[in-house]
């Protein structure tokens, strides 16, 4: 296996990240359901796009499309532990686009529609990007 492929795959990280990692998935995946297929309550794609469009972020399908399709498909990484580096690393420039381009100017408090939650969630990212999935994970079974 080349050099490359086995540090984007090794893992330092023990059950705890495990854990963190399978419920920072598990709300990514359905938020970005929330956005392609309009489940859990979600606008889905016409929806999101219109959003995407309204705050800036243009062609609003292109970017509803992106950002829902790096939730849910990066989000089902964590969750399994496959790729978990590179689907991290996607979740958290993600993160950081929403949180700079739509709550960053309401504070930190979710009441008002603030980043904590979004926080929050690039910490278990970040945690993940540079950890590794942990030792219940795909990523660990390849590498060995």
């Amino acid at each position: 296996m080349s050099p490359l492929i086995t540090r984007v795959l090794s893992t330092r990280a023990g059950y705890g990240l495990t854990i963190l990692r399978v419920f920072v998935g598990v709300v990514f995946a359905a938020h970005g359901s929330q956005k392609l297929f309009g489940w859990f309550g979600g606008g889905g794609l016409a929806g999101t796009a219109q959003f995407m469009e309204s705050i800036g972020l243009a062609p609003g399908t292109l970017m509803a499309l992106l950002s829902g399709g790096t939730e849910f498909f990066g989000g089902l990484a964590l969750i399994i532990g496959l790729l978990a580096r590179p689907a991290a690393l996607g979740l958290s420039f993600l993160t950081l686009v929403a949180i700079f381009s739509v709550h960053i100017h309401n504070g930190l408090f979710m009441a008002n529609n603030g980043y904590e939650f979004a926080l929050a969630l690039l910490g278990g990212a970040l945690a993940v990007l540079l950890e590794g999935a942990g030792k219940l994970s795909v990523d660990r079974a390849i590498a060995r």
